[in-house]
């Protein structure tokens, strides 16, 4: 059996890709362009920042590929390049077998909890009543 060679990830280029996503501003540009394309000024609107603030946030996406500017006629609309994002989701992938344990384990111990009979001395199974007679009362 040949074990399966995993390809090499460049740590200072995921490092570079994280940096980028690290800034809500920037996911969220991200995440509009995932609907399509969109001009600068569409990007900057959802945002109390200045055009060249939003400006800067496409520069450092362009930089690590995330976000790619063409041109039509005046305006340079921006859309999104998946490529770097498959990076991380290969980087991601490696930890999915300890994800996968850890809910297997959460659902095994939910499902022994489920098929438990209720604790007689818990608070939830205790008699509650209270006395319903008021104080003072003249009966």
């Amino acid at each position: 059996m040949t074990a399966v060679r995993e390809p090499e990830i460049d740590d200072r280029r995921l490092d570079e890709i994280f940096a980028a996503l690290a800034n809500p501003t920037r996911r969220a540009i991200l995440a509009r362009l995932a609907h399509g394309e969109a001009t600068v000024n569409e990007l900057a609107a959802p945002f109390e920042v200045s055009l060249p603030a939003i400006s800067k946030h496409i520069r450092v996406l362009e930089e690590v590929g995330l976000v790619e500017q063409g041109r039509q006629a005046q305006y340079r609309p921006c859309s999104l390049n998946p490529a770097p994002l498959r990076t991380v989701a290969h980087w991601t992938e490696r930890y999915r077998p300890i994800w996968e344990a850890s809910f297997d384990r959460m659902d095994a111990y939910l499902t022994e909890l489920s098929s438990q009979p209720p604790d007689a001395g818990s608070p939830a199974t205790e008699n509650t009543e209270t006395d319903t007679t008021m104080e003072g009362s003249d009966e």
